[in-house]
C-alpha cells in the first residue's frame, strides 16, 4: 500500500541522511570502544572527596529545576488563561468580542514559540546573554517549560465539561466566578499532576543544561567525561537517579492528596491551615533555592542585566539570510530530520519488542497451563525488559549521544542511535501499557483454534492497539525533532552543532538564522505529525480512537 511505500522511502532517506552504517556499529573497534566505555562505569567512584562533593551540584540541579518550574508556572498559567478557547468563557457567560479572540491567538502563538525552541537552545542563548551559571539554566527551563505548561493547561481547561459553567452563567454569576467554581475545580487534579510531572522532567533537564555551562550536575559530568573518568560519571548518574526517584515519590503523595479534594477552596479550618502551610513551604523552598544559587530577582531586573540582555538580543537581529548560509541550513535541517525519523523508527522496533516481552497477559492466556520453567523464564524476561525500558528513558538523549559518539564516532548516526535507545524506553512503556489493556477473550479463542503465540499476537492483539501505537509513535516523533535539533551540542549531528559553533564565534546573526530554522522545522513536523495522526486515529470507518489523555498530554509537547 502507498503508506507502507512512503514509510519505506522515508526510512531509506533517513538512513542515508544520518550516515547510517551497520559496519560502523558492528565493527571490532566499535565493540571494543563499547566494552571499554561500559567497563569504565564499574565500579562507580566512591572516594570520600567525591561523595562529599556531591551535595552542591545535586542541590544546584534541584534548585535550578525548582526555580525554573516556578518561573514556568508564573509565565505559563496566565498565558494558559488567555490561550483557553473563548468558547470556555462564553459558556461561563462572557460575551465574545474580537479583542478576546486576538488575545487568544497571540497567547497561543507565544506559547508555540516558547515550547518549540528546546530548553538547551534557550540555555545556549542565555549563557551568552547573562553568562555562565545557574541563572541561564533557570531562565531556559522557565521559558521552554512555560510554553509547554501553558499549552497543556489551556488544553486541560478546554477539556472540562461546561454544563455546570453554563448553569452558573445562566443564573447570573460573573464569568470569572463561574470559571473559578465550575471549570477550575475539575481540572485542578490534572493541572497539579502535570505540573509535578514537569518538575520531574525539569530535574533531568537541569542536569543536562550543565553541559552547555548552565550550572548543575551536568557541568561535573562534562568535566568527568573530558577526563575519561567514567566511574565518576556513574556516581553522578546514580545520585541523579536517587534524586529524581525521591522527587517522584513526593510528587505521587502530593497528587493523591490533591486528587482527594473535590473543591478548589478549603472547606474547613484544618484544610485552610494545611493549604496555607503548603503555600508557605513552597515559598520557603523557592527562597532557599534562590539563596543557594545566589540568585536575586532584582539582579536580573537591574539596569546592567537588562542592558546586557538587550544588547545580546539586538545582536541577533537581523538574522543572516545569505544564500550560502541558507543552503547550509537546509542541509543541517535535512540531517536533523533524518536523525529524528531514524531514531524514532529504531525506538519503535525496540519498543514493541520490549513491550511484547514485558506484557505478561500475552504469555499467560486463560485456560493454558504452562510448564513451571516457562513461567519462570517469562517472568524473568518481563523484569529484564522493564529494566531496560527504565534505563533507556531515564538517561537523557544527550548522555546517550555522548556514549554513542565514543562508539561510532562523531556525526548524525550517533544521534539517531541515542534517540532510538532513549525513546525505546519511553515508547516501550506506553506500548506495554496498551498491550496490557487488550481483552483476553480474543487471545484465548485464537489459541483454542490452534494459533501460535506469535500468530495470536499478530492477529488478535496488534489490530486492536495499532492506532494507539501509531499515535504514541507520532507524538514521540514531535518530541524527537526537538531533541535531534540539539544533539549536535555534543557532536551528534544536526543544527545544534552549527548553533553552538556560531555562538562560540560570536556570530549572532548566523545563530539567529539557525534558531529560526529549528523553530520552523519543529513547527512543520508538529503540523505534519498532527495531520497523519488524525488520519490514522480516525480509522477506516472514520471512528476516532484516541490515546489515553495522560499519555497524550505528556507526549504531545
Amino acid at each position: 500500500s502507498w503508506p507502507g511505500l512512503v514509510l519505506a522511502i522515508a526510512l531509506g532517506l533517513a538512513w542515508r541522511g544520518s550516515g547510517g552504517s551497520l559496519g560502523a556499529l558492528l565493527s571490532a573497534d566499535a565493540r571494543a570502544a563499547a566494552v571499554e566505555f561500559a567497563g569504565g562505569f564499574w565500579p562507580p567512584a566512591h572516594d570520600r572527596a567525591l561523595l562529599l562533593g556531591l551535595f552542591r551540584p545535586l542541590a544546584e540541579t534541584a534548585s535550578i529545576a525548582a526555580l525554573g518550574m516556578g518561573l514556568a508556572l508564573s509565565l505559563g498559567a496566565p498565558l494558559a488563561l488567555l490561550a483557553t478557547s473563548p468558547e470556555v468563557l462564553g459558556a461561563c457567560g462572557a460575551r465574545p468580542h474580537a479583542g478576546r479572540r486576538a488575545l487568544h491567538a497571540a497567547a497561543r502563538g507565544t506559547l508555540a514559540v516558547m515550547r518549540s525552541i528546546p530548553e538547551i537552545v534557550w540555555a545556549l542563548l542565555f549563557v551568552r546573554a547573562v553568562g555562565l551559571g545557574p541563572v541561564a539554566g533557570v531562565l531556559a527551563i522557565g521559558i521552554a517549560y512555560g510554553g509547554v505548561v501553558g499549552k497543556v493547561f489551556a488544553d486541560l481547561l478546554e477539556g472540562v465539561p461546561r454544563r455546570a459553567a453554563e448553569a452558573l452563567g445562566a443564573s447570573g454569576a460573573r464569568p470569572w466566578a463561574a470559571f473559578s467554581l465550575a471549570i477550575l475545580p475539575p481540572a485542578r487534579p490534572l493541572l497539579v499532576s502535570y505540573a509535578l510531572y514537569r518538575l520531574d522532567c525539569a530535574l533531568r533537564a537541569s542536569a543536562i543544561l550543565g553541559l552547555v555551562g548552565a550550572g548543575g550536575v551536568g557541568q561535573q559530568v562534562e568535566l568527568s567525561l573530558k577526563m575519561l573518568r567514567y566511574d565518576e560519571v556513574a556516581t553522578y548518574v546514580i545520585a541523579l537517579f536517587l534524586l529524581v526517584g525521591a522527587v517522584d515519590l513526593a510528587s505521587q503523595l502530593l497528587r493523591r492528596r490533591v486528587g482527594a479534594r473535590s473543591s478548589l477552596f478549603p472547606g474547613s479550618r484544618r484544610a485552610l491551615s494545611l493549604a496555607l502551610a503548603g503555600g508557605a513551604a513552597l515559598l520557603a523552598v523557592a527562597l532557599a533555592a534562590a539563596r543557594f544559587l545566589d540568585l536575586a530577582p532584582w539582579t536580573l531586573l537591574s539596569r546592567r542585566s537588562i542592558a546586557g540582555m538587550a544588547s545580546f538580543a539586538s545582536a541577533l537581529w537581523p538574522p543572516d539570510l545569505g544564500e550560502r548560509l541558507l543552503r547550509h541550513v537546509m542541509t543541517g535541517a535535512a540531517e536533523t530530520l533524518a536523525i529524528s525519523v531514524l531514531g524514532t523508527a529504531i525506538a519503535a522496533v525496540l519498543g514493541i519488542a520490549l513491550a511484547y516481552l514485558a506484557a505478561r497477559p500475552l504469555h499467560r492466556i486463560a485456560g493454558e497451563a504452562d510448564p513451571a520453567w516457562q513461567r519462570v523464564a517469562s517472568a524473568a524476561l518481563a523484569v529484564l525488559a522493564r529494566s531496560i525500558m527504565n534505563l533507556g528513558r531515564t538517561l537523557p538523549e544527550l548522555l546517550w549521544a555522548l556514549a554513542f559518539v565514543l562508539v561510532v564516532g562523531l556525526g548524525p548516526f550517533a544521534g539517531a542511535l541515542a534517540l532510538g535507545v532513549h525513546t525505546a524506553g519511553v515508547l516501550g512503556r506506553l506500548y506495554f501499557e496498551a498491550l496490557e489493556e487488550v481483552p483476553a477473550e480474543p487471545l484465548a479463542a485464537l489459541r483454542a483454534a490452534g494459533a501460535s503465540r506469535l500468530g495470536t499476537a499478530l492477529h488478535a492483539v496488534l489490530p486492536q492497539v495499532f492506532p494507539q501505537l501509531v499515535a504514541y509513535t507520532l507524538y514521540r516523533w514531535e518530541v524527537n525533532i526537538r531533541a535531534s535539533a540539539v544533539l549536535g551540542v555534543v557532536g551528534a549531528g544536526g543544527l545544534g552543532r552549527d548553533l553552538k559553533l556560531s555562538l562560540s564565534w560570536f556570530d549572532y546573526p548566523r545563530a539567529a538564522t539557525l534558531v529560526l530554522a529549528i523553530l520552523a522545522l519543529v513547527v512543520g513536523v508538529d503540523v505534519a505529525s498532527g495531520w497523519i495522526r488524525r488520519r490514522v486515529m480516525a480509522g477506516p470507518e472514520g471512528i476516532a480512537v484516541r490515546a489515553r489523555p495522560e499519555d497524550e498530554r505528556a507526549l504531545a509537547v
